[in-house]
């Protein structure tokens, strides 16, 4: 069980970015985080894998978050990350086996397979040998998934990873964290497209600086809680009588 107790974030000791934050994500499900522009999505993952300062405190099965660094996988915003570096996508991948290695310990033939295996998952062993910086969006979060792959750990945080990408990436990237949510892993991602929230997610953390809401994906996407998040010019438009329709708001 992934658990978080008042997690507050304050910057600047003035402005208060996360109120008071606590609730718990099952094992062997993907969460969305959602909510409006500026609500602490981002916030929130960091201050839970302690990326920055913060009240209150995040545990996995009962442990502190902190001290389980190699059982975590964090994939941030792409663009945040320096696409022009020069590596190979291969040695991308392979980055994801650090963190099982010990300080001197350096991968071997069996950490390569690794990576082409996961690569071979997403659709890119073809491009095992090209520079990240000849990919295109969608290709390079399809790398960062392999890494996250091979990493082999039970909690998953992605921010944003389905902005600016194609659908067939979107596609193959779903499908996987799906697959590792059926094989028990803990799965949250910062999400901002809400047609497809019913689509992707088995359960959602919605957010406004303050937690609106969170729980099962059918009990947490209601009007109400979306105009409490969105505010009340935020209209829902919902098709009912099945958990296949997709949601979505207009304004």
């Amino acid at each position: 069980m992934l658990e978080t107790k008042n997690i507050t974030v304050t910057y600047n000791n003035t402005i208060e970015a996360l109120k008071e934050i606590s609730l718990e994500v099952p094992p062997g499900n993907i969460y969305g985080i959602i909510g409006p522009n500026g609500a602490g999505k981002s916030t929130l993952i960091k201050a839970m894998l302690d990326l920055l300062p913060h009240s209150g405190y995040t545990l996995y099965n009962d442990k502190p978050i902190k001290t389980q660094r190699k059982n975590l996988s964090y994939v941030e915003q792409k663009s945040n990350i320096d696409t022009t570096f020069p590596m190979k996508v291969i040695d991308c991948v392979i980055l994801g086996i650090f963190p099982t290695l010990n300080p001197l310990q350096r991968p071997g033939k069996h950490a390569k397979q690794k990576a082409e295996e996961a690569l071979k998952k997403v659709n890119m062993y073809d491009y095992r040998n090209r520079q990240i910086s000849d990919l295109s969006g969608g290709q390079f979060q399809r790398i960062l998934i392999a890494r996250t792959i091979i990493q082999d750990a039970d909690l998953v945080f992605l921010d944003e990873p389905f902005v600016g990408i194609d659908i067939t990436s979107e596609n193959i990237i779903i499908k996987l964290l799906k697959e590792m949510a059926r094989q028990g892993r803990t799965i949250l991602i910062v999400h901002h497209d809400l047609s497809k929230v019913n689509k992707y997610f088995d359960g959602l953390i919605l957010l406004n600086k303050s937690l609106i809401a969170y729980g099962a994906t059918s009990d947490v996407f209601t009007g109400e809680h979306i105009k409490r998040a969105f505010g009340s010019e935020i209209l829902v438009s919902s098709e009912q009588g099945g958990a296949d329709n997709d949601s979505a708001i207009r304004e």
